[in-house]
């Protein structure tokens, strides 16, 4: 495994690294990182509701805006420590590219998973919702799994590009794709088989039934694998003539 951090994202890392952690830091980098990331989800999410007085455009828009800021910050602070992936379908891409050992991708996995629970019970705490609840949301249809599919493989596109581009920039571009992508797709880009999980354990705004996570996640799998085998073709350096 290379001694840079891998990169990111919900998440990317910055590049060069400032300094090498140890698995244990960067472990807990992404359950943190996941826990506030799934805490401003949700609370927004609550809090848009409550103050959009039945519109739930500008609900949308509140979740929205805040999600997007929120990426920018976390991606921010985490990327230099863990890559700041906060979803295992990115993790499952560096994995893939070698960047990442898969032993420390599966610990990534779990802590991003057991994180954004986390950030799911802490919203519920501050909004004073019952902490313990499965969502109703139901979120069905090959409209919706298409949906996460094309969210997924943009995320990981813009990703890969970035750090291929303009690494410096990678929290704002995808903080910006992911603010795009609430309203360009009819799933409101989940595009994070961890978030997707979590949320079904909020019965608020941004969640979603369990009986329609399965085919988001799978979904997102398959736009993540099928973005990093175009990234291998697309942004590989070509001879010059």
């Amino acid at each position: 495994m290379s001694a840079r951090p891998d990169i990111l994202a919900a998440g990317a890392s910055l590049e060069p690294p400032l300094h090498p952690y140890s698995a244990s830091r960067r472990l807990v980098g992404e359950a943190l990182g996941s826990t506030l990331l799934l805490a401003i989800v949700i609370g927004s999410g609550v809090m848009g509701e409550r103050l959009a007085g039945g519109n739930v455009a500008i609900a949308l828009l509140g979740n929205t805006l805040a999600t997007g800021a929120g990426l920018v910050v976390l991606i921010t602070i985490f990327g230099p420590l863990s890559g700041a992936h906060f979803n295992p379908a990115v993790t499952l891409v560096f994995a893939l590219r070698r960047e990442l050992s898969w032993r420390l991708a599966f610990g990534y996995v779990a802590a991003q998973i057991v994180g954004a629970v986390l950030g799911v019970w802490s919203a519920h705490i501050m909004f004073a919702e019952p902490v313990l609840q499965i969502s109703t949301k139901l979120r069905d249809g090959p409209a919706q799994a298409f949906s996460e599919a094309v969210a997924t493989f943009g995320l990981v596109l813009a990703i890969l590009g970035s750090i291929r581009f303009r690494p410096e920039s990678t929290p704002w571009i995808v903080g910006l794709y992911i603010t795009a992508a609430y309203w360009f797709t009819a799933s409101t880009s989940f595009a994070n088989p961890a978030v997707t999980l979590a949320r079904a354990a909020s019965n608020t705004f941004a969640g979603i039934a369990p009986s329609s996570a399965p085919a988001f996640v799978a979904a997102q799998l398959v736009g993540a694998v099928g973005a990093a085998g175009l990234c291998s073709w697309l942004l590989k350096e070509g001879s010059r003539p």
